[in-house]
């Protein structure tokens, strides 16, 4: 299975579209030492999806190898928690510098590695330097210990205190190998935790360059443990050795890990499939919904845990608004150039292929209308799928209740709000969602009403996800949890209520105050006394 990281070198110049694009191969090597294995490990060869070369052998860990990461990373994290929080986040402040110093080197090895195009790769740089800047900012607050009354007001005082859990798992997807990495390792880092991360093997030197990242900008050593194979292998004993897992994927496989965290009572945050809906109601620009729509769907060829894949247009401007929105579709420009020419790129392997061909080929088979695409585009890499718009599909077409994860929308028509809404929730997954209305008074009311872990209002996913003080996530069969905002800095800190009683062996002179005072009045006394406070308590309105 090995292969020498020196033939990540692509191809003819005068053909290959990445030939730009040069991986050294001591670079590759320094890259893939961080990866904690053992002697004589297996290795697995990921290619370039622009045009199936391949870009290097990774080596694989095994259960063993996650055991030695996390004694490293206990050892580590105890003294990284006894860090002053200002340290801590300094190395968030320094890594954002960094990041967008270094962003032409990352986006090449996004693009190289998932085969997006570059301004959805720039999205995962823009993603992480809002992460850090943010985080690095409000720490401090969220970490902060919460005074809360005491029983006996003036006797009895109470904090509650959050500590951070230990070390943090994280299984991280290939589709955002920024974003899903850096974006869960930075708030664990700054709430005092050490980390093990599982990149996908097939984005692992994204991974691993966020690693090489994070040490220039501060990190101490043992801290960020990287361990790569399949996370269905691994996955279980990360679950034995951490304290909080934190798992990126599909919604099969989301069931399986969030089995073995309970069985070890281990918390885990999940965040799995969506088949995401966008309204379009009757009092829109079309032209300006037709464009932001066609970004909902088509980002990152719709390999995007929130995009859209279910439209659902008010019939008063359904025809316009599909004329715009299939003419938008077709302007889109595929290409593989590490550059900023193309609006959309290839999809990450054969796999993604081979489910989009078969969702389109059956809801066709079940009479649905393609409007636009339905091609493999051959021409271009073994992986572009042109843009797929189809209507008419019917209930019974996988299309309709399956994640697709590709660049395939299908488009129905409703006749009111309430059809709209309820349309939008009729499905197993609630993780996001997105209105069009001139009225914003009225969008915000309809997302309501809307069962989603977030909804955006005129714009298809970034509004919600840029804002990174908000909480992301989904309920139902889109996972549990959230990222970003004090919610996700909370998943991976354990709280501790400190209750301090005042005067229990007394003050200036005075007899023991406290609860053990009022115990000692016996127990036929403190029962009717305490009422008394309690009403007293209840007209004074005390909280």
């Amino acid at each position: 299975m090995s292969h020498d990281p020196g033939n990540a070198q692509l191809h003819d110049p005068e053909t290959d579209p990445l030939a730009t694009y040069v991986l050294e191969p001591d670079d590759v090597r320094t890259l893939l030492a961080r990866i904690v294995t053992s002697p004589g490990a297996e290795h697995r060869t990921s290619y370039a999806p622009f045009t199936g070369a391949p870009i290097a052998a990774v080596p694989l860990s095994t259960p063993a190898d996650v055991e030695r990461a996390a004694t490293v990373a206990r050892a580590a994290q105890r003294r990284w928690a006894a860090a002053p929080l200002r340290t801590r986040t300094a190395v968030l402040r320094r890594l954002h510098d960094l990041l967008l110093a270094r962003q032409s080197d990352v986006l090449d090895l996004v693009q190289l590695e998932t085969g997006k195009s570059r301004a959805s790769a720039y999205e995962e740089v823009a993603d992480i330097a809002l992460v850090a800047r943010h985080y690095a900012a409000r720490a401090g607050r969220y970490l902060a210990p919460r005074r809360e009354p005491g029983v006996v007001p003036g006797l009895s005082s109470v904090r509650v205190l959050r500590h951070p859990l230990g070390v943090v798992g994280i299984i991280a997807p290939w589709n955002f190998p920024l974003t899903l990495t850096l974006g869960d390792v930075l708030p664990a880092l700054v709430a005092g935790n050490a980390v093990i991360l599982r990149p996908d093997p097939q984005t692992a030197l994204t991974a691993l360059w966020a690693a090489e990242l994070l040490e220039d900008a501060g990190l101490p050593d043992g801290l960020l443990q990287i361990v790569v194979n399949e996370g269905r292998l691994l996955a279980p004993m990360l679950v034995d050795q951490v304290d909080h897992l934190s798992f990126t994927g599909s919604t099969a496989a989301g069931r399986v890990v969030a089995g073995q965290a309970g069985q070890a009572l281990v918390p885990a945050t999940l965040e799995l499939g969506g088949k995401n809906p966008l309204y379009v109601a009757e009092d829109v620009d079309v032209e300006t919904a037709a464009r932001g729509a066609v970004r909902a769907c088509f980002t990152g060829a719709g390999q995007v845990c929130v995009s859209i894949e279910r439209l659902y247009v008010h019939e008063d401007v359904a025809d316009a608004f599909l004329a715009a929105f299939v003419r938008n579709t077709r302007a889109l420009r595929l290409g593989s150039g590490l550059d900023y020419r193309s609006d959309m790129g290839s999809l990450t392997s054969a796999a993604q292929l081979a489910k989009v061909v078969e969702h389109v080929e059956d809801a066709m088979g079940h009479g649905a209308t393609v409007l636009t695409g339905a091609v493999h585009r051959t021409d271009l890499g073994p992986y572009f799928y042109e843009p797929t718009v189809l209507t008419d599909v019917p209930p019974e077409a996988r299309l309709t209740r399956e994640e697709t994860f590709g660049p395939v929308v299908t488009v129905s028509r409703v006749a009111s709000d309430d059809e709209a809404v309820a349309a939008m929730n009729d499905g197993e997954f609630a993780l996001n969602a997105s209105i069009w209305t001139r009225d914003v008074r009225r969008g915000a009311r309809l997302a309501a009403r809307v069962r989603s872990g977030q909804v955006n209002v005129n714009e298809g996913y970034m509004a919600s996800w840029a804002a990174v003080g908000a909480p992301q996530g989904g309920s139902g069969t889109a996972g549990t949890g959230s990222r970003h905002g004090r919610e996700g800095l909370w998943e991976t800190t354990r709280l501790q209520t400190v209750a301090v009683q005042h005067g229990a062996h007394g003050v200036l002179g005075l007899p023991p105050l406290g609860l053990q005072r009022l115990f000692d009045l016996g127990t036929e006394t403190w029962p009717q006394v305490f009422t008394q406070v309690l009403r007293a308590s209840r007209a004074l309105r005390l909280p």
